[in-house]
């Protein structure tokens, strides 16, 4: 009988997981809190030899690269709408940036056919016994799973009930981010523009695919707040509060608000998770070692989904070997990546005007800014597993033997520590 494995989540790290251990014969069921697929969404990039290597290993990278947004410039500007600092295309975009909906649904296709999705559901308990792990869902009836993987964000249910509350894990960075999507009424470019104020950036730009169409993204700094994620309606009123007051566009992107279709609002934070699995449960990219905006967490999330799957087929069965492999092969990688998102905040809206003032005289500098990314594709190379194809691929190898990676074409290169980091 093949592993029956549980996924909680169907974002990115959920899919591309699913995607894999249906290629290993497990028989998987992949559950999602949301009626749907999520659409919108900011675009998510890919940069470096392991990123691109892992989607070619998937089958995908020749579609990503046709849904490739060419990347998408930033452009800072004062109340008045004059240009404070501009950050090119590839700055932004990696080696391929996709509107993160598209990823979505790329990966979700290329789990179908061996994965059973239950949308409009989510996991209420769960009670592991000496065979499996019960799992109690909101809707659905009780079943049973051999593994039960949580990929299900910063707010992890299968993290809260399996490792204990969220406040032990994820820590608050100071600020907050919203995002959703508008008429293009301003005639926005692609990419985009925006005020930014000391501890405040009020930014939008065109759709990639749609110029009609345009995307807000708000960011501020902020203690903790304490709001209810579900209540729409109250997280519009926190950032009508939060940006009462600014000129340029901002009364008219605030006024959009109203009648947006979907809204992500969430605070910039990352999650600490001393231990990525607990007996037979495990948890994968973000609800692990996660960061809100700006730590490569959906390139971490497919590494890891690649990694995990490979594990879990080499350890023929034993998910503590599995789970101790795949955490000590990522965990030093993953925390190195998730650094990034503990400057994000800092970066996009400094607290000062004199950092506002200092980063704009720094990244005006094009060699500044080379040095920046050729540091982000240090940071995210990592000597990749060649995984077998399958259970019965030749190359497999038992729990216990090694198997050959491709450091001859990817080489672990050192990171140098904060190396282009700019102190705001």
């Amino acid at each position: 009988m093949s592993t029956r494995v549980l996924i909680s989540g169907a974002s990115i790290a959920g899919p591309a997981l699913a995607h894999w251990l249906g290629r290993y014969g497990f028989e998987v069921t992949v559950v999602e809190l949301a009626p749907a697929l999520r659409g919108g969404g900011q675009a998510v990039d890919f940069r470096g030899d392991t990123h691109l290597t892992v989607l070619e290993r998937m089958g995908v990278l020749d579609e990503l690269r046709a849904l490739d947004t060419g990347g998408s410039p930033m452009t800072f500007v004062d109340p008045r709408g004059r240009r404070l600092l501009h950050l090119p295309a590839d700055f932004a975009g990696g080696d391929i940036e996709v509107p993160r909906g598209e990823l979505a649904q790329v990966l979700y296709r290329y789990s179908l056919p061996r994965a059973e999705y239950l949308f409009g559901d989510t996991v209420t308990a769960l009670e592991e016994t000496p065979a499996g792990v019960r799992v109690t869902f909101r809707h659905g009836a009780p079943r049973e799973f051999d593994l039960v993987i949580g990929a299900d964000g910063l707010h992890s249910a299968v993290r809260r009930l399996a490792f204990g509350p969220e406040e032990r894990y994820v820590r608050h960075l100071g600020y907050y981010a919203a995002i959703w999507q508008l008429p293009n009424d301003l005639g926005l470019p692609p990419g985009s523009v925006g005020l930014n104020v000391p501890g405040r950036l009020a930014a939008a730009g065109a759709g990639h695919r749609d110029p009609a169409r345009a995307g807000a993204f708000f960011l501020f700094a902020s203690p903790e707040l304490r709001y209810d994620r579900h209540d729409p309606a109250g997280q519009k009123a926190l950032i009508r509060n939060a940006f009462e007051g600014l000129g340029w566009e901002v009364p008219r992107l605030l006024a959009s608000l109203e009648q947006a279709p979907e809204l992500y609002f969430d605070s910039i934070s990352r999650a600490d998770v001393p231990t990525w699995s607990t007996g037979r449960i495990a948890l994968l990219g973000d609800a692990a070692c996660g960061a809100a905006i700006g730590g490569m967490g959906t390139g971490t999330a497919v590494v890891a989904a690649y990694v995990l799957a490979g594990e879990l087929v080499r350890s023929r069965g034993d998910h503590r070997t599995a789970f101790a492999r795949y955490e000590q092969f990522l965990r030093a990688y993953a925390r190195g990546c998730q650094k990034g998102g503990d400057r994000t905040g800092p970066f996009l809206a400094p607290a000062t005007a004199t950092g506002l003032r200092v980063r704009n005289g720094l990244l005006n500098r094009r060699w500044i800014l080379d040095r920046m990314l050729e540091s982000g594709k240090r940071v995210s190379t990592l000597d990749l597993p060649d995984h077998p194809a399958g259970r019965e691929n030749p190359a497999y190898r038992p729990s216990g033997e090694d198997y050959p990676t491709n450091t001859r074409r990817y080489p672990v290169r050192p990171v140098e520590e904060d190396s282009c980091d700019v102190a705001l």
